[in-house]
């Protein structure tokens, strides 16, 4: 990962907390060629000793490469978009505001028990937020079982980690409101996240 200082995260709580905030991460690793895989992921453990748990489909082409040991990179990306210079007080040079965490880790494959454990933990995040919830336990057997048959369970164990928030930090006050404006105009969810990250980024430097 590309991290100019002034943007660079190494605050474990920043970090365990924008893993919380964005599960849904992308699984990279090295087969007969790079193969990537877009799911779930969740932290177990404290914000300065967590691991990383998640699952795939057996049919993956993943799996085949998938095993103890093998080294994997995680991508965890925030909310980002577009920052046109137009929005400056002066002209510049447009950019792109965004966030990420990056986690190299060393694959440990789960056991049955720890695979059930695990979606139980998965669904029950996921579903504790739905009007009525489905969880683990109301899932019918024969549907889970099958299921579980058909994917690998395993635990990541990170090696290295970056994390990066390029939040507009290097621009003024005026800029700063005209880009929040501009970003607060299309009723944008993503957007509207994005604007909360800048806000809260640019007041903690300022206090």
């Amino acid at each position: 990962m590309y991290k100019p200082s002034q943007y660079e995260k190494k605050d474990p709580e920043f970090i365990f907390s924008f893993i919380q905030e964005h599960p849904f991460a992308t699984l990279v690793l090295q087969g007969d060629r790079l193969l990537a895989t877009h799911i779930p992921v969740l932290a177990k453990g404290p914000k300065d000793a967590f691991c990383l748990f998640g699952h795939i489909a057996n049919h993956n082409p993943q799996r085949e490469w998938l095993k103890d040991d093998k080294e994997v990179l995680l991508i965890f990306q925030g909310a980002h978009a577009y920052i046109s210079s137009s929005w400056y007080t002066k002209p510049d040079i447009s950019t792109w505001d965004y966030s990420a965490v990056h986690v190299s880790a060393r694959v440990k494959l789960q056991q049955e028990d720890e695979l059930r454990e695990s979606l139980q933990k998965l669904i029950s995040k996921f579903e504790s937020v739905q009007e009525n919830p489905l969880y683990y336990e109301d899932i019918p057997n024969d549907i889970l079982e099958e299921d579980i048959k058909g994917i690998t369970g395993f635990w990541l164990f990170p090696t290295h980690i970056d994390a990066i928030a390029k939040l507009s930090q290097n621009q003024s006050d005026e800029n700063l409101s005209s880009i929040v404006a501009h970003l607060q105009q299309d009723n944008c969810p993503v957007h509207q996240e994005l604007v909360n990250q800048i806000k809260k980024e640019n007041d903690s430097n300022d206090s």
